[in-house]
């Protein structure tokens, strides 16, 4: 077994689930990969043994991960919050994966807390919440939280199921970027028996980072043409979407996914942030760097969020018009503090 899980953290875990009758299984809100592929990878396992499991996420997932819910039954907070709380009420079990604060689930949050389930954090992410939970299972050095669960589920079976292993290696394609960051050794390794278990990495590969929209695409081309600026004094690029080049492109949940990666392909840039503007205004923050430079710092001084060393998120509540002059000043306040990781 990794030393991500030792065998008592594992029977910890099964010791818990073993005596359960009604499972929620929830993620963060704007899941991405990883919290669709643990979700689910996570559904696939317990209900592979016969257990009554739900998965309850605060909002939609992008349109391109819809291949792993088939049967369409993932409820959403914002969508279907009569039967979310009955669920949360029945619960007598809650398994939080891929975040490590109860504020990411937005709405859910004050239902979790007042549940009086038994509640399970599994997550790859710093500084976890342990008094909000009974057991916590984090490791910040592994790739995601995917990777995570594939240890905790060897530590309690010696057989990962088809369907399990698919979701898990979904996971773990997407929170690297495709394999090209915060990977090591273990990370292969997983993959090529996720391989050896049966999944299609070229099918995979398509369903993820192909068969996109020609209006997916063509935003893509207009935002590195038009919107993307390059700060160059400190290494930097920054690109805003707003409400209505989204409207004009046709816009899908989902469609910016990578965008934010794509200034750091430039010689000289290591910091990228992607401003999303979001219906109700507010300001999506997706921040990435290459480097030793920390975007999760940067993150939490001035974006109202958090992550990994190279891969944060957050929000704003400004004007859009403003964030590009924000993000250069939090750069100007903060470079030479989140600068050497």
């Amino acid at each position: 077994m990794s030393s991500y899980i030792n065998r008592e953290v594992a029977m910890s875990f099964e010791s818990i689930v073993s005596k359960s009758t009604n499972i929620v299984i929830i993620s963060h809100t704007n899941p991405d990969g990883d919290a669709v592929g643990s979700t689910t990878a996570m559904f696939n396992y317990l209900k592979n043994r016969g257990m009554n499991v739900k998965i309850m996420l605060p909002d939609k997932y992008p349109d391109y991960l819809s291949f792993l819910d088939k049967d369409g039954s993932v409820l959403f907070f914002s969508r279907d919050q009569g039967i979310s709380l009955e669920l949360i009420d029945k619960a007598d079990l809650i398994i939080a994966l891929d975040f490590n604060q109860l504020k990411r689930v937005s709405e859910m949050e004050c239902y979790i807390l007042d549940s009086s389930a038994r509640k399970i954090m599994v997550d790859h992410h710093p500084l976890p919440d342990n008094d909000s939970f009974d057991l916590v299972i984090s490791r910040t050095e592994v790739s995601s939280t995917c990777e995570l669960l594939y240890w905790l589920f060897l530590g309690m079976s010696t057989e990962i199921p088809l369907d399990v292993a698919q979701s898990l290696y979904v996971g773990i394609m997407t929170d690297t970027n495709n394999f090209s960051n915060s990977v090591s050794w273990q990370t292969f390794h997983v993959a090529s028996h996720l391989l050896k278990i049966g999944v299609d990495k070229e099918m995979l590969q398509h369903s993820v980072f192909g068969g996109f929209s020609e209006g997916r695409m063509r935003l893509m081309g207009h935002l590195l043409l038009n919107k993307m600026v390059v700060v160059e004094q400190y290494g930097a690029a920054y690109i805003a979407l707003s409400r209505e080049e989204q409207e004009m492109f046709d816009f899908s949940e989902g469609d910016s996914e990578g965008f934010v990666n794509l200034p750091l392909n430039i010689k000289g840039v290591f910091v990228s942030a992607l401003f999303t503007q979001k219906k109700d205004g507010n300001i999506r923050v997706s921040l990435r760097s290459v480097n030793d430079f920390s975007v999760n710092k940067l993150s939490r001084l001035h974006f109202n969020g958090g992550g990994h060393e190279r891969a944060a998120g957050g929000r704003l509540e400004i004007p859009f018009e403003s964030v590009g002059s924000y993000f250069r000043q939090a750069l100007e306040k903060s470079y030479d503090q989140c600068n050497g990781i």
